[in-house]
């Protein structure tokens, strides 16, 4: 409400927009497969301990050509007898000539981080979206309760599938623990500061132009 009302040639979405769309949305893509790739591939992500559940780890050509595994199995998991990790009640593992499994039907821990990131990140984005070009510092959180509210609701209806083994099995997940939610952290929280800066130079872009045409206007 502090500005004028837009003109009625003025496009909804600008090429300054589209552009930030295509970079918040990039970056979800990025976080959303990464934490799955880092899952597989890794037992810590700065400084967080993900070796707990026990997961094997695998490289990352073991990763993105695992359709090939059947034929590579002895070599890849040479001296391994079994494959797989733990989560909360769940026990998933694989022996023999079922180690191939671990990259599909065993991919569930690597599958529920990337649904978990994605939750979290979109809720940032919702932060995001209070202010088209305000930083949270000017415009926080609270100004908007309902907003807090919905987001407390998504939380909890995310945590009761993950927490609950009913809903975990319908919706093929499990539960994850302290050190794996803080990796959700990690890959979630950057969506802030990606689009901190984004309205930020949003904000410079702005004011340069209104000064441009007030000097414009001056002199006429």
């Amino acid at each position: 409400m502090t500005r004028p009302p837009r003109s009625s040639d003025d496009k909804l979405i600008n090429g300054w927009t589209f552009f930030r769309y295509m970079v918040i949305g990039g970056y979800v893509g990025v976080a959303t497969v990464g934490v799955f790739g880092v899952w597989y591939t890794m037992d810590s992500f700065m400084g967080i301990d993900l070796s707990e559940d026990g997961h094997h780890l695998v490289s990352y050509h073991q990763l993105t050509n695992w359709e090939s595994c059947s034929e590579h199995a002895a070599e890849w998991f040479k001296g391994v007898t079994e494959v797989g990790y733990t989560a909360g009640h769940h026990v998933i593992k694989y022996e023999g000539d079922k180690m191939c499994d671990y990259f599909t039907a065993g991919k569930t821990k690597a599958s529920t981080l990337s649904l978990s990131v994605l939750v979290t990140i979109e809720m940032f984005n919702a932060l995001n979206a209070l202010s088209e070009d305000g930083s949270l510092l000017t415009m926080p959180p609270w100004v908007n309760p309902w907003l807090l509210g919905a987001m407390a609701i998504s939380f909890i209806l995310h945590f009761m599938i993950l927490y609950v083994d009913f809903f975990c099995d319908i919706f093929s997940i499990v539960p994850l623990s302290v050190n794996e939610w803080l990796l959700v952290l990690a890959f979630s929280f950057p969506v802030i500061l990606i689009d901190e800066v984004l309205k930020f130079v949003g904000r410079r872009m702005a004011a340069s132009e209104r000064a441009t045409r007030a000097a414009a206007k001056k002199n006429q």
